[in-house]
Order: C-alpha cells, then sequence, then structure tokens
C-alpha cells in the first residue's frame, strides 16, 4: 500500500507503508496522509509509536475478516 507523504520543502509523494515510520524518525517528512481522517502533522498530531510502553486501550474499530 502507498501513503502520500508531503516532505519540508513541500513536496508530495507516494512512498510504500513500510517505509512511513523510518521517514518519521529520520524527520524526513512534515505530514502523511491517514486514511478516512485527512492529513498528519508529524510532531503535532497523534501518532502510534513502536516505542509505546502499553498496548492501545480504546475501543476496537477494525471489522473481523470473514472468509
Amino acid at each position: 500500500m502507498l501513503i502520500r507523504v508531503m516532505y519540508h520543502d513541500e513536496k508530495y509523494d507516494f512512498v510504500p507503508a513500510a517505509r512511513l515510520n523510518e521517514l518519521i524518525e529520520n524527520g524526513r517528512i512534515a505530514m502523511f496522509q491517514r486514511g478516512s481522517s485527512g492529513w498528519v502533522r508529524v510532531g503535532v498530531d497523534p501518532v502510534r509509536s513502536k516505542d509505546s510502553e502499553s498496548p492501545y486501550a480504546g475501543i476496537e474499530r477494525r471489522q473481523p475478516q470473514i472468509a
């Protein structure tokens, strides 16, 4: 899956989802587009972290996959 990102020089690109964390951690992007909730500003809006000490405690909103 490709994710739309905006670099600090205001240029846009599509990057593989697997590279998104790397770009965020290295400070390479200013924003990325999250599905239905729009643009996420890195360093301003909440972004999940792999270093999170506690698991997600919110309501499960994902739909079960039916084969």
